[in-house]
């Protein structure tokens, strides 16, 4: 295997598992930092499903005891049973909207410009949302009632757009709509589970000729490093928001697109050609 190649699938790994749970948009981050180190073309569409997939397993095995208690208690407790059904509801307008306009976002809003964009869009959005009165009507995943999952739901929908953030979605959805900050975190983290592995199946067997057998070692080191960084992420900003709030997310998100749309507007790097 060519150490180039392996060094930006372990990149583009460390990228993925970082940002995937941070409210910053990794796919986001993978398009510009895809482009920046040259790693494009079908390899790169298969590439990204299993780096996911890593990335998502992190998270599962972050909260396995959550989740067994859930899947054991599904026949006979009530609260599992509320939970569970809390997270489909909040599944299925992504479902619904993913497949439907799939093919038309990674066409036309697949690009750094779009990512920028939403960045920048979605930072001011976070710290206006930081900075209003939060009413809490749900402290735990627990407490929560349907209609705010489905709220929520719709919210994580406009992650659809490159850039967006589909944990900044829903978190920040979740804020607005009612949940503390842990709860609003912590669902994203179980809603992000049944949403990536979808996503992943359906694309893994949309492109399912594209997955080889020679790629094997790089799709390893990419699986590997997103589940390991991930995890790191997650335990990271459990511990941060519980005295901190997503400010520094915002700024960090309006810094970065506006470097990116800069770059562009002065003709340093041509973002203008560039595609996911």
């Amino acid at each position: 295997m060519d150490l180039w190649i392996a060094a930006q699938a372990l990149i583009l790994g460390i990228v993925e598992g970082i940002t995937e749970f941070l409210p910053v948009s990794s796919t986001g981050h993978q398009i510009i930092v895809a482009d920046l180190i040259g790693f494009g073309g079908e390899r790169a569409l298969a590439f990204n499903i299993i780096i996911q997939l890593g990335a998502i397993l992190a998270v599962v095995w972050e909260y396995r005891r959550k989740i067994f208690g859930i899947v054991v208690g599904l026949p006979r407790e009530r609260e599992a049973q509320h939970f569970t059904v809390n997270l489909l509801i909040a599944f299925l307008p992504a479902v619904v909207l993913g497949v439907a306009l799939a093919d038309l976002i990674h066409e036309y809003l697949f690009n750094p410009i779009t990512v920028a964009t939403a960045l920048v869009i979605g930072g001011v959005v976070m710290l206006w949302a930081e900075h209003r009165t939060h009413s809490i009507k749900a402290e735990t995943v627990d407490d929560m009632t349907w209609d705010l999952a489905l709220k929520v739901g719709f919210a994580q929908c406009l992650a659809l757009i490159p850039g967006t953030s589909r944990s900044g979605s829903t978190i920040i959805g979740g804020l607005l709509f009612g949940l503390s900050r842990k709860a609003a975190t912590e669902f994203s983290f179980f809603l992000a589970m049944p949403t990536m592995v979808g996503a992943a199946v359906y694309s893994g067997y949309k492109y399912r000729d594209l997955f080889q057998p020679q790629d094997l070692p790089v799709f390893a080191i990419g699986f590997v490093t997103s589940f390991l960084f991930a995890m790191l992420a997650v335990r990271a900003l459990l511990k941060f928001i519980g005295n901190h709030s997503y400010a520094a997310f915002a700024w960090y998100r309006i810094v970065f697109g506006l470097v990116i749309l800069a770059t562009w507007q002065f003709g340093v790097i041509d973002w203008s050609t560039a595609v996911g």
